[in-house]
């Protein structure tokens, strides 16, 4: 690794750190904002119960004293405890993310193979009939919402076909994760179809592939050999934050389901105005996020070595 390569990397980190402090920040500082306490929703208790209510949270220290400790809590990954349960934030999300993990590598999965596959098909189909359907379906699908898709799935497959459990259980839980794993993938599957189709058609395009096909080399060795490694590289970009996008995007689609992912702990938490347990999930997807961000980075600059590092 050289000088500049390794000067980039740990640019990059300091901004993912940067922006780890500014969203746990903000995300601390809005819910101070929110009218109301975290114990208005509950029945009506005495002051003297309400004093030691938030003694226990560090609620009744003054605000710039319960920032600092949030922040100094947070980066050490300690969110404190639910109001509701009374359990370590650490733990519920401990207990919950592998569920959605999975759901969402396997989306992420499905989503690269068949995007990339479609998008190289259309791009050597340009203008046929083949480019046109791919085209329509990927941009319907990227126009839908996810909650539309899923509640789709939901009425047809799991109802009226009865193909699919509705909801998730120990007993069903792999076959009731097949629904909503289809439903996380079709946007980014749609979207990095059209990028591999517009990649790989500026690729096509240029004069090092004429020489290839000069020489006589075939459609998909030329496709796969050469063209497929400089038009992905948009992809890899695209891949990174997507994977945390797809977490986060779960969040409507695990409440359709049932599913008892992170989503669904996240929705619970303002319900209950459970705030650190809000504060907890937002800024651990927070760490997610700027970790497949910084990953995809330098994924980046591996698959094309020829990118000028800034």
């Amino acid at each position: 690794m050289n000088t500049k390569t390794l000067k980039y990397i740990l640019k990059r980190i300091l901004m993912a750190f940067i922006t780890i402090l500014a969203v746990i920040t903000i995300t601390f500082w809005s819910m101070q904002a929110i009218p109301g306490g975290p114990f208005t929703s509950e029945k009506a208790v005495s002051s003297e119960t309400l004093a030691r209510l938030n003694a226990l949270y560090g609620l009744d220290q003054p605000k710039g004293v319960q920032y600092l400790n949030y922040l100094k809590a947070s980066l050490s990954w300690n969110f404190g405890y639910s109001i509701k349960n009374s359990l370590p934030v650490m733990t519920i999300i401990q207990q919950d993310f592998p569920l959605s993990g999975i759901m969402g590598c396997i989306a992420l999965l499905l989503a690269l193979f068949f995007g990339i596959l479609l998008g190289s098909l259309a791009a050597t189909h340009q203008n046929k009939f083949l480019d046109r359907l791919i085209m329509v379906l990927s941009t319907a699908s990227v126009a839908m919402p996810s909650f539309i898709i899923a509640t789709f799935f939901l009425l047809f497959f799991c109802i009226q076909l009865k193909w699919f459990p509705a909801s998730y259980s120990a007993i069903n839980g792999p076959k009731a994760l097949i629904l909503p794993t289809l439903c996380l993938s079709l946007y980014p599957m749609a979207y990095i179809t059209r990028l591999t189709r517009s990649s790989t058609l500026d690729v096509l395009n240029q004069d090092y592939i004429r020489t290839a096909k000069a020489k006589g080399l075939t459609n998909s060795k030329i496709l796969f050999k050469h063209a497929l490694r400089n038009s992905l590289t948009p992809v890899i970009t695209y891949v990174g934050p997507e994977f945390a996008y797809i977490i986060t995007g779960s969040l409507v689609v695990e409440q359709i389901f049932a599913v008892p992912g992170i989503g669904r702990d996240f929705t619970q938490s303002i319900l209950n105005r459970d705030y650190p347990l809000i504060m907890g999930t937002t800024v651990f997807l927070t760490y997610l996020m700027v970790f497949m961000l910084l990953l995809s980075d330098i994924l980046y600059k591996v698959a094309n070595p020829k990118v000028e590092l800034d």
